[in-house]
């Protein structure tokens, strides 16, 4: 396998695009643009299987694209950017003048607790811009969302309904479905693209379905999809803790021809986790694995 370091120029520039729609653990928003700059400058269909925040689906903007996920609400606040962008900004700006005009944590608490009721996606976008650092975490005795309301002051409906417009349009030519990963990438034909950003497993066991998550079934599916002719790039542990700790993981020989290793700087996980230090030893960098 060919290993290309933080370095190693990316074969395309590609230009970057932060404008993220939702906070989400794992959110590629910064770094997108050079995971996108390692794909084949030529596809038939992209294919996103672990849509979460969609930020290399937004990137990219593809003309013809399915995204899916198990989780879904989340699926529904896509489906609602899609297709009725102005019932997504009315969500948002109605839970937004609530907390400003009331306590900010009280109405963040309120509105999790009726998501945690619900498990509705209009709650779930709200929190998703408030909790702490965009970790969406779930406790594992009965899935409710566990988060603390943030210290950041939300973004306002101004600014955010500027954000759905613009998602709205790069997400044009994208079907949004509720699929297990592996009926989603046995989809993929040859010529296509996927891109697969699943849960990690040396750090987001406390996200939502990644406790079900086995990365040897991923990797099963994508020797399938490899031998089928399709295009698969992952993105998945590479080293912590600024470089002192590589993860180790069993990928079979032969599966990937290329490594790439981004730089994702300091984990917000462990942000949270550690009470909002400054983190300077705490620095993280992504596998990206390809198999063309």
């Amino acid at each position: 396998m060919q290993r290309m370091l933080f370095d190693a120029e990316p074969p395309i520039r590609v230009e970057r695009f932060t404008r993220g729609l939702l906070k989400w653990i794992g959110n590629k928003q910064r770094i997108a643009h050079e995971i996108v700059a390692y794909f084949p400058p030529e596809f038939n269909r992209y294919i996103e299987p672990f849509a979460g925040s969609a930020a290399v689906l937004g990137t990219l903007a593809p003309d013809r694209a399915l995204a899916s996920d198990t989780f879904r609400p989340l699926i529904e606040i896509w489906l609602h950017v899609r297709r009725e962008p102005d019932k997504v900004k009315r969500w948002y700006s109605s839970r937004y003048h609530r907390m400003i005009k009331g306590d900010k944590r009280e109405e963040y608490e309120r509105v999790k607790a009726d998501y945690n009721r619900s498990g509705n996606p209009a709650d779930l976008l709200f929190l998703c811009r408030t909790c702490y650092a965009g970790v969406v975490r779930f406790r594992q005795s009965d899935g409710f969302m566990s988060t603390p309301c943030g210290p950041h002051n939300p973004m306002t409906p101004d600014a955010f309904a500027s954000r759905v417009d613009e998602w709205h349009r790069r997400i044009s030519g994208t079907d949004f479905e509720v699929l297990d990963f592996r009926e989603a990438l046995a989809r993929a034909l040859p010529g296509d693209l996927v891109y697969c950003d699943p849960p990690y497993t040396h750090s987001q066991a406390i996200l939502y379905g990644a406790q079900r998550f086995r990365l040897r079934q991923l990797l099963d599916a994508i020797g399938e999809c490899k031998r089928r002719g399709v295009h698969v790039a992952l993105s998945i542990d590479g080293v912590k803790q600024s470089g002192r700790k590589k993860c180790h993981l069993d990928i079979p020989e032969g599966l990937f021809e290329r490594e790439i290793l981004i730089d994702c700087g300091r984990s917000m996980l462990r942000r949270l986790q550690m009470g909002g230090q400054t983190l300077e030893g705490e620095v993280v960098a992504d596998r990206l694995l390809l198999t063309y």
